[in-house]
């Protein structure tokens, strides 16, 4: 059954700015809030001295607030890049979800929250035309900054509700994983697929520090139940599948 839309709570926050001129919106961003509270990050997105925002929050009870019109461009993404483009506020959407994050007890996102973000992500894909493989989260558009929304958000499930893409599970030819530090021509194409897909990704043949953060970031948003920086063969395989789709 269609889920709708959920009812929404204005809450309107002084921090926002006019979009690029000409720009399109083609990106939604997933977030956590990273505090204590709802009410918390409430002030803090609606504060103008903070000035940072996001298009909507969603409480843990599901509750929708509205901060940022969607033609306007919120300060949510901060320095971030995709596909080689900066400045990921000029053309996104950002939804920040009530969770304390990895600072103060990261726990697993509440079945209302999950439903609310599905509903209002599946209406903003489609006001707006976004492509399944440009929903992403926060920390693969800055992966050497943030970690949000993080391992425990179930991206699966908005790709059942028809946002977002989500790989199959698929069982993987044994093979040794790249791990930091490694060389060669195997690093060089996992760098240049990465990138290829969108990440920020050096193309230097050296799994290096930058490297790393993208492949932790890749794994967190598409390999969750095994977050631990190695490139192995399943991860291989998941982007495959992913760029396979991209068009």
């Amino acid at each position: 059954m269609r889920r709708r839309a959920p009812a929404i709570v204005e809450r309107p926050s002084p921090n926002f700015g006019p979009r690029p001129e000409g720009a399109a919106v083609d990106l939604l961003i997933l977030h956590y809030t990273g505090m204590k509270s709802a009410e918390a990050a409430l002030e803090r997105l609606t504060d103008r001295a903070a000035e940072v925002s996001a298009h909507y929050l969603i409480d843990e009870d599901g509750t929708v607030f509205r901060l940022v019109d969607e033609q306007h461009r919120a300060w949510h993404a901060g320095v971030s890049s995709w596909h080689g483009r900066p400045d990921v506020n000029g053309f996104s959407i950002g939804i920040e979800l009530v969770n304390p994050g990895h600072e103060w007890g990261y726990r697993a996102f509440a079945p209302a929250q999950l439903a609310a973000c599905a509903a209002l992500a599946r209406a903003i894909v489609a006001r707006h035309a976004i492509r399944p493989w440009r929903v992403l989260g926060h920390s693969d558009v800055a992966p050497a900054r943030k970690a949000d929304p993080g391992e425990l958000f179930d991206w699966a499930l908005l790709a059942r509700r028809g946002v977002g893409l989500w790989p199959p599970e698929a069982r993987a030819e044994p093979a040794e994983p790249l791990v930091a530090g490694a060389h060669g021509a195997a690093v060089v194409a996992m760098q240049a697929a990465l990138a290829e897909f969108g990440y920020a990704c050096p193309t230097s043949g050296a799994f290096d520090a930058a490297t790393g953060h993208v492949v932790t970031a890749f794994q967190r948003h598409f390999r969750p139940r095994q977050v631990d920086g190695r490139f192995d063969a399943e991860c291989r395989r998941r982007l495959a599948w992913l760029l396979a789709r991209v068009d």
